[in-house]
């Protein structure tokens, strides 16, 4: 901020006396945040943001001179599914384009909020009233197994379908999910022998086992099965499906470049699925 001691000082006080808190107390050798400054930060990120918007160039952007960067955090079913597809369109109008993504975690809104990604995609975040999101497809589930499995053998019911040990997919490790919500309004239940954190984790080993994997239509649609050894089936029951979404911070709604991503983002997903599609 280029001020002297003395002279922050001053701001610091005019600070707290507008804002009726300390702000800023001493820890030790250090000041730290009081629980008022941190709630004002990200109000005051977005105002900054906002008031920076005024000062872009209204001039059209040149997307080929252009070496943009983005980080997006996501699962790996959007990653296999539309990650090369997602880079081909965005280097179609800027060659320099440079995509990364990063896994989901527990503080995707702590990331979203400090700048550190530019997009969440995914379906789990619990999120913020300020946080903007889009709705990219739905996802229904279908069931994946080895070819010759047994399940095949007869007609699948939800009765044959719990006969079977199951793998289930969730990055937080838990053991239900909305299979068994609907199950249990059946009267059943299923074995959960397995609990991986990602979608593609199992796929290569599942052919040489009787459990069975249960995955977003997504998945199935994009691996070569005959070739890998596997068959999928429906769900003998209906379950609600899943959005999919695309998360942002406001702070971007008017960016440019950042709105083309989303808007490219939106295009990639929503060619392979329109949305509302089972």
């Amino acid at each position: 901020m280029n001020l002297s001691g003395p002279a922050m000082s001053r701001t610091l006080g005019r600070i707290r006396e507008a804002f009726g808190d300390p702000i800023l107390v001493a820890a030790g050798r250090k000041m730290v945040p009081t629980p008022h400054a941190l709630e004002l930060q990200a109000r005051i990120h977005e105002i900054v943001g906002t008031a920076s918007e005024l000062f872009r160039p209204e001039n059209p952007i040149d997307l080929a001179a252009m070496e943009p960067q983005f980080t997006i955090r996501t699962n790996d079913l959007f990653i296999g599914a539309f990650g090369m597809a997602l880079l081909g369109r965005l280097q179609t109008k800027a060659p320099r384009c440079r995509l990364r993504f990063a896994p989901d975690g527990d503080d995707d809104l702590d990331m979203l909020r400090e700048g550190r990604i530019d997009l969440y995609i995914g379906a789990t975040i619990a999120l913020r009233p300020e946080i903007r999101t889009q709705a990219l497809f739905d996802l229904t589930f279908q069931v994946l197994a080895r070819a010759g499995h047994p399940i095949f053998e007869t007609t699948i019911t939800p009765q044959s379908l719990v006969a079977h040990g199951h793998i289930v997919v969730s990055r937080r490790s838990q053991w239900i999910g909305p299979i068994d919500r609907v199950l249990g309004e059946m009267g059943l239940s299923r074995t959960i022998a397995l609990v991986v954190p990602t979608y593609y984790s199992m796929i290569e080993t599942l052919r040489f086992s009787d459990m069975i994997m249960p995955v977003p239509d997504i998945v199935a649609r994009n691996l070569p099965l005959e070739t890998i050894g596997l068959k999928v089936f429906d769900l003998p029951f209906p379950i609600e499906p899943v959005t999919l979404f695309q998360a942002w911070h406001p702070r971007h709604d008017r960016d440019f470049v950042h709105r083309w991503l989303r808007q490219e983002v939106l295009a990639t997903a929503r060619n392979a699925r329109p949305i509302g599609e089972g």
